[in-house]
């Protein structure tokens, strides 16, 4: 499971170390939900707009926490545009209240709520997100309980709010895949968890590569132009043997854990701040790599894939992207591009020496 499947395999925290906002106590809730269920006159207190994947997404809240964690997951990357106008997307982040409690032989009331026409009902203790990708708006519907885990709120509810209007919006392919490159040329990497994505991503950034993402990459089918967001990199402590004694390495120990659905315990690195290389534009796609956990021993680090091998590969490793509507234009441009298998050195370094002549190939 993946971010593009849910779009994602979802995770748990453990220990969070975000800004007091988003653990500061804000229980409001949308005025006049009763009787104006549709915000026809009720109004977000608060609000801001990010260039987001191409887009320009207004966020709305009753809740500076919300907005937080907003801020936390958005704030400080490249304003990527994907045309000379951006669509413009509305999401609306609404904290619940707690509501009073209730007997075991009582049950809950539900509350409205509405967005982009719809009309619906829950409890308070529920959380939902609501997309109208027609209407270019949605609803993030956040629970006084799932508040108090900004990790979830954030990963499981806003991003999949953003990925699925801001694609749905462009068109655009969504994949599960890294993508790092040079000069404005990309190449995306694809493999299964545990094959090494973010051991070679976190390689090629420490060698000055840019990059896009770590594992959703979205790519416009026509221009092959790919797009992400570039705000974490999750490091397992696998990976750190390669960096120790190093000030990287005692980064990524000081950052958030957080653990995966499978169970895999991650670091969550925060690339923002001018110590890496974020991709300023979309990268141009110009080859695909899937990254095998064989080990290349004698053989060749890098192995070609003919045109048949690469489209077949592409749907194995995507099943998600080979479902929606744009996959066919995408599978047609990419087939036409560099495709290969890298296999495993003695070095991950070794990988990013091979995509800097892949890169270089242009």
């Amino acid at each position: 499971m993946t971010k593009i499947s849910k779009f994602a395999a979802l995770t748990i925290p453990l220990a969070i170390s975000y800004s007091p906002i988003m653990t500061a106590k804000d229980h409001g809730s949308v005025p006049d939900a009763e009787t104006d269920p549709f915000g026809r006159r009720s109004k977000m207190q608060r609000h801001k707009s990010l260039q987001l994947l191409g887009a320009s997404i207004r966020f709305e809240s009753n809740s500076p926490l919300l907005l937080g964690l907003v801020d936390s997951a958005y704030q400080g990357l490249p304003a990527h545009r994907l045309s000379t106008k951006s669509p413009q997307l509305r999401i609306r982040l609404q904290l619940c209240s707690r509501g009073r409690a209730h007997g075991v032989s009582e049950a809950a009331p539900l509350a409205l709520f509405a967005n982009a026409g719809c009309l619906g009902a829950a409890t308070d203790s529920s959380s939902l997100v609501v997309l109208s990708p027609k209407e270019r708006s949605g609803l993030v519907r956040v629970s006084a309980e799932m508040s108090r885990f900004p990790y979830h709120a954030r990963y499981e509810l806003i991003e999949f709010a953003v990925f699925t209007l801001a694609s749905a919006a462009q068109g655009l392919v969504p994949l599960h895949a890294a993508c790092v490159g040079s000069d404005g040329s990309g190449i995306l990497l694809m493999g299964a968890s545990g094959a090494g994505k973010s051991t070679v991503a976190l390689q090629c950034l420490l060698r000055g590569l840019e990059f896009v993402s770590e594992d959703s990459v979205f790519v416009h089918p026509g221009k092959m132009l790919a797009t992400g967001v570039a705000n974490f990199l999750h490091v397992g402590s696998d990976s750190l043997r390669w960096l120790e004694g190093s000030p990287t390495a005692a980064a990524i120990r000081s950052s958030p854990v957080i653990r995966r659905r499978s169970g895999a315990k991650k670091f969550e690195l925060d690339l923002r701040g001018g110590r890496f290389r974020l991709a300023k534009a979309p990268l141009k796609i110009i080859g695909i790599a899937f990254l095998s956990p064989k080990k290349a021993g004698a053989d060749p680090l890098v192995l070609p894939l003919s045109k048949p091998d690469l489209r077949r590969r592409l749907i194995a490793e995507q099943p998600f992207g080979a479902a929606q509507p744009e996959w066919r234009r995408f599978s047609d441009n990419a087939s036409a591009l560099h495709g290969f298998e890298l296999r495993r050195g003695q070095h991950p370094l070794e990988a990013v020496e091979a995509l800097r002549a892949l890169l270089s190939r242009r």
